[in-house]
C-alpha cells in the first residue's frame, strides 16, 4: 500500500508529465496524443512507473519506442518543473497502458 508521500508525489508527477507530453507531442512522440493513466513511485522515490495510453499514431509501438527514446529529454524537462518539490527526480519507466483496449474487446465479446 502506498502512502500520502507516495500518493501526492504520483499525482504531481501525473501532472506534470501530462503537461510535457501535451505541449512535445510533435518532438517525444511523433505527433500522438499521449495520456499519462497511471504514475506509481517506489517506497524509495527513486524510480516512478509511468503507465500511458497512446491514441492517433499511426503505429503505437513506434511512437511507444520514440517516447522511451526521450526518457533521459522527458526527465529533464520534469526536473526542471519539479525542482522546488523534490530533492532528486526519480528515473522513468515507461509501460504502455493497454486496459482501454483490453475493455473494448471484452465489450465487443460481449456484444
Amino acid at each position: 500500500m502506498a502512502s500520502i508521500r507516495q500518493n501526492k508525489i504520483s499525482e504531481l508527477l501525473k501532472r506534470e508529465l501530462s503537461m510535457i507530453f501535451q505541449q512535445n507531442a510533435s518532438s517525444y512522440c511523433k505527433g500522438a496524443m499521449v495520456t499519462v493513466t497511471i504514475v506509481r513511485v517506489t517506497k524509495d522515490l527513486s524510480l516512478a512507473k509511468v503507465y500511458l495510453s497512446i491514441f492517433g499514431a499511426k503505429d503505437n509501438e513506434e511512437a511507444f519506442e520514440e517516447i522511451q527514446k526521450h526518457t533521459g529529454h522527458v526527465r529533464s524537462d520534469l526536473a526542471k518543473i519539479v525542482r522546488n518539490q523534490l530533492r532528486k527526480t526519480p528515473e522513468l519507466q515507461f509501460f504502455v497502458d493497454d486496459s482501454l483496449d483490453y475493455a473494448m474487446k471484452i465489450d465487443e465479446l460481449l456484444k
